[in-house]
């Protein structure tokens, strides 16, 4: 089992399965009366957490306690990071209060590669500027192959602000490493063709919704990230949701066993219609749910768990 997870690319098919595999373990917790396992008492796990974050941050916590481990909360608001702190003079903080394992969550593409230089524990990449969420790639992969039963050979379209997205980034990662096929859709100015290529050659671009969809599994789509937007990518918000967007209409284009998904947070009424959102097809209240079981699994494996 590898030591840290950073991307995507650290797992390969036998490591990602067994992940996904480990993650179908904890899930049964759900069910029990007791939702704990003590496989992680007296380990200690960080959450480091530099960007605002509601489902990751609370999954990971979650996620850890199911397992027993000491949970330590850091905000870069309200601690000396505020003050100037570098983040190698925290990780250094960190090594010194003899952290298991840090779960970082930084503005910066690149933060949990350099943490893992600086710290002796193991680290885990919550989501790194606009590189990669590796762990958001493996619930989402958990998700799909409990819904539809495999992987290998599904159909995927990623569909939206690739370009902004550290989601797209790890689902095409991960899930053509365990076979599926994946195209990725939006307007051109959000999908660069060098930044499609160079995640997987195998990789397929188009700019038309409507005409992938008859052929689609899964279609994931994709929150527009406004924020990180410095120039005008598209006309109009409503001239993006006219063309990019997943309403009733769309959504029957799909064979009838297909799913929709969403990373979440959602603009409702943008990339996705609330009809469609709260749809039986739609998984994205199973998602997060997924998170709590797949960070489990990835704790649980990273810090020495036996299987």
């Amino acid at each position: 089992m590898i030591k840290h997870l950073r991307s995507a690319a650290d797992l390969d098919a036998a490591t990602a399965t067994l992940i996904l595999d480990t993650a179908g373990e904890m899930a049964a917790l759900a069910g029990r009366e007791v939702k704990k396992l003590p496989t992680l008492r007296g380990r200690t796990v960080v959450n480091l957490f530099y960007e605002d974050s509601t489902r990751t941050r609370i999954s990971f916590e979650a996620a850890a306690k199911r397992l027993s481990a000491d949970v330590i909360n850091f905000s870069a608001k309200g601690s000396s990071v505020s003050k100037g702190e570098s983040l190698k003079d925290t990780a250094l903080t960190l090594q010194a209060m003899g952290a298991d394992a840090v779960v970082i969550r930084h503005p910066a593409s690149g933060a949990p590669h350099r943490l893992a230089q600086w710290v002796d524990g193991s680290v885990v990449n919550a989501g790194d500027g606009t590189h990669e969420h590796p762990t958001q790639a493996l619930l989402d992969a958990y998700t799909m192959r409990s819904r539809l039963g495999r992987l290998d050979g599904l159909k995927v379209a990623i569909v939206g602000d690739v370009l902004h997205s550290r989601v797209a980034r790890s689902n095409v990662l991960l899930l053509t490493t365990l076979g599926a096929e994946i195209t990725v859709v939006g307007p051109p100015t959000l999908i660069p063709l060098d930044l499609a290529a160079a995640l997987s050659p195998a990789t397929k671009v188009s700019y038309d919704l409507d005409s992938v969809l008859p052929d689609m599994d899964v279609v994931m789509m994709l929150r527009v990230q406004t924020e990180r937007m410095q120039d005008s990518y598209f006309p109009s918000a409503r001239e993006y949701s006219r063309r990019y967007g997943l309403d009733i209409a769309r959504m029957r284009k799909l064979p009838e066993h297909a799913i929709v998904m969403h990373p979440g947070p959602m603009n409702r009424g943008m990339e996705i219609t609330p009809e469609v959102a709260d749809s039986s097809r739609s998984t994205i209240v199973e998602q997060v749910a997924n998170g709590v079981s797949a960070r489990m699994a990835v704790l649980y494996l990273l810090l020495g768990g036996k299987a």
